[in-house]
């Protein structure tokens, strides 16, 4: 797609932006206030990162980078965190969720040809849709042609059980999510993406591989995954390993956390804090512990090769964690990617 240039709002290290290389795309910067991504983003996407926080992007800050005569394309996930259910659930208030109403400011003021936007599902019925629709309204109100859907990641190779919500807006006509790649039969499993892995134990790193590193367990948290089934919860415990929380009458509905992965199933939702046993189902299918950086990387999409940290620095679990939880999977973002080219490809078919 070298007619397009694409900008990554939120980029993170590049989960999205990556999708979008894979797929041919030149994407040419990534925005966020993150300042440590800048390694990761620009090691493995070869764009240029910049540092700094959306609200305090301007509208030539964007202009200055697109080259001219190209198809200019947005694309970004803001924070989902103020969204997500359990905010929703606490009542919490988050300022964060004014960023989509900031992303939708630049929007109108850069008027790209293309945008997309992906978030988590609960982004629906946030304030009542009141934030959604606004912002749907806001980019049709300029003469975009706007469209979302529901991305079931599975259905696009991604070995997750995760929900997204993925909207495409465009001043050339409807964009609309390729079809699906795989049926339930042909999901990627846990096992398919890291069942190949060294095994390794609590609190220890493969040889080979320095992302292949887990975090440490207590000795209570050791007994109480003995005693775990993949797909299981704390109820299949020993009545002195539960916690207190869960023997209270408001702690029985939570079971999505001390738990194990299934070998032949995609793997959890996958959150910043997934190298830790306690924080969901995150244990190893069969190995005594939860899952590696490395195992929660390759399950996230990200291939291989792909450098979280500069040579030499040290693998923090709570910064990796953050890297990989709050990034959009990269075959999701290749899926991304690729509906839009299929729709630009019909687009300038019509168009001679």
């Amino acid at each position: 797609m070298e007619a397009c240039s694409v900008i990554d709002m939120f980029c993170g290290i590049g989960g999205l932006t990556h999708g979008f290389v894979k797929e041919g795309f030149n994407v040419i910067a990534g925005f966020d206030i993150d300042e440590s991504c800048q390694f990761a983003y620009e090691q493995n996407n070869g764009a240029k990162f910049i540092p700094k926080r959306i609200e305090d992007v301007k509208t030539q800050d964007i202009l200055d980078l697109y080259p001219p005569q190209r198809t200019k394309i947005l694309v970004g996930c803001a924070p989902c965190q103020p969204f997500s259910k359990y905010q929703q659930k606490r009542g919490v208030e988050n300022e964060k969720w004014k960023l989509l109403e900031i992303f939708a400011n630049l929007i109108v003021e850069v008027q790209p040809e293309i945008v997309s936007m992906e978030n988590v599902p609960e982004l629906l019925r946030f304030k009542k849709g009141t934030v959604f629709s606004t912002f749907v309204e806001r980019l049709k109100n300029v003469g975009y042609n706007v469209t979302y859907n529901l991305a079931y990641c599975p259905d696009y190779g991604v070995p997750q059980a995760r929900t997204r919500l993925v909207l495409f807006a465009s001043k050339f006509g409807d964009i609309n999510l390729i079809e699906k790649t795989h049926t339930p039969a042909q999901y990627k499993t846990v096992r398919d993406v890291i069942g190949k892995l060294p095994p390794i134990e609590a609190r220890a790193s493969w040889k080979d591989d320095p992302l292949h590193k887990t975090h440490g367990m207590s000795s209570l948290n050791l007994k109480r995954i003995r005693q775990s089934i993949p797909g299981g919860s704390w109820k299949d415990w020993d009545e002195e390993l539960r916690t207190t929380c869960h023997k209270k009458k408001s702690g029985t509905h939570y079971r999505s956390v001390y738990g194990r992965m299934r070998w032949d199933e995609p793997s959890p939702t996958l959150t910043t804090e997934c190298f830790a046993y306690g924080s969901g189902r995150f244990g190893h299918p069969e190995q005594d512990r939860a899952i590696s950086l490395r195992e929660a990387a390759l399950l996230q999409t990200f291939p291989p090769e792909y450098v979280f940290t500069e040579p030499g620095s040290p693998l923090y679990f709570t910064t990796i964690g953050r890297y990989i939880g709050n990034a959009v999977p990269v075959d999701l973002g290749r899926a991304i990617a690729r509906s839009i080219a299929s729709h630009l490809e019909e687009y300038h078919d019509d168009h001679g």
